[in-house]
């Protein structure tokens, strides 16, 4: 029986968790790829790791594995049903730890994000189970995946009012979870994991150096970037819950000056100019 189960194995993420773990040296044969759709995952069933059909609404399927790695799920208004059952799952299984990747800040930020994560953290908290709470700050991606645009306007648009970000790569936050499924430790445990801080500023004059591409960062309120966002295509709903987010970045709510990350990776996480310059490919 694998030792190992990483839940959305196919996901982005998932699939950078099993590749590290591999990479890492743990053999194939003690990773279980836990996805919905088996088909995707032929890449991984080629390495050698154990592929589990499973969702988070029937648990039933989840492997009774020593070390879970719960990914949170995709599903707005779903999330904390579906995250019980796999809780409740994972204890009838005899799972040892079980490591779930929250928010940053879950317990206090006012972060539109974060209510279904604060409830999946209490309901793992009442389970019983001894469990890694992993709060990941923002990926570099949100930011990265923008080159394009950022590119084509010569802006970038923001209300973050010039708080800082701690945002990494999707890569540092799989290897955090590589330490915390495979590191022995007593008692449950909680990260607050972020990368080196940066105000979108910072983040227009790194783009600008790398790319050659002049960029400038254009600060307005939440309000005033709802309503930018609205004309150049989103609806209101995505355009409020985007400006939202950068609401919280300007209360200081998506910054940390934990060095959780980097204790976990062994090493600094990823510069904001390295991402850059991967993202450009």
């Amino acid at each position: 029986m694998p030792t190992y189960a990483v839940t959305g194995a196919t996901g982005r993420l998932g699939r950078l968790v099993i590749e590290q773990l591999l990479d890492s040296g743990v053999p194939a044969a003690e990773i279980a790829a836990i996805v919905r759709s088996p088909e995707k995952a032929a890449a991984l069933a080629a390495r050698g790791v154990e592929i589990r059909t499973a969702n988070y609404d029937d648990p039933s399927t989840l492997p009774g594995v020593r070390r879970l790695l719960l990914i949170s799920g995709d599903a707005p208004g779903q999330r904390v049903a579906q995250h019980t059952a796999v809780i409740d799952a994972a204890k009838l299984a005899g799972v040892e730890r079980l490591v779930y990747t929250s928010i940053l800040k879950a317990d206090t930020t006012a972060n539109p994000l974060a209510p279904e994560h604060k409830a999946t953290e209490e309901v793992l908290a009442a389970s019983g189970l001894t469990y890694t709470v992993l709060r990941n700050g923002w990926y570099t991606e949100n930011y990265t995946d923008q080159l394009p645009q950022y590119l084509g306007s010569g802006t970038i648009l923001g209300a973050s009012g010039g708080s800082k970000i701690s945002a990494a790569t999707r890569a540092d936050y799989a290897g955090a979870a590589v330490a915390a499924l495979t590191r022995e430790q007593d008692g449950n445990a909680v990260y607050e994991l972020g990368g080196a801080a940066f105000t979108f500023d910072e983040l227009a004059e790194a783009v600008t150096e790398v790319t050659g591409t002049t960029v400038v960062h254009q600060d307005m309120s939440a309000a005033e970037l709802a309503s930018a966002l609205e004309n150049v295509g989103l609806d209101a709903g995505t355009a409020g819950f985007v400006a939202a987010l950068d609401q919280s970045i300007a209360d200081g709510e998506l910054a940390t000056d934990s060095d959780d990350l980097s204790r976990l990776l062994g090493r600094p996480s990823t510069p904001l100019r390295d991402a850059i310059r991967a993202a450009r490919g």
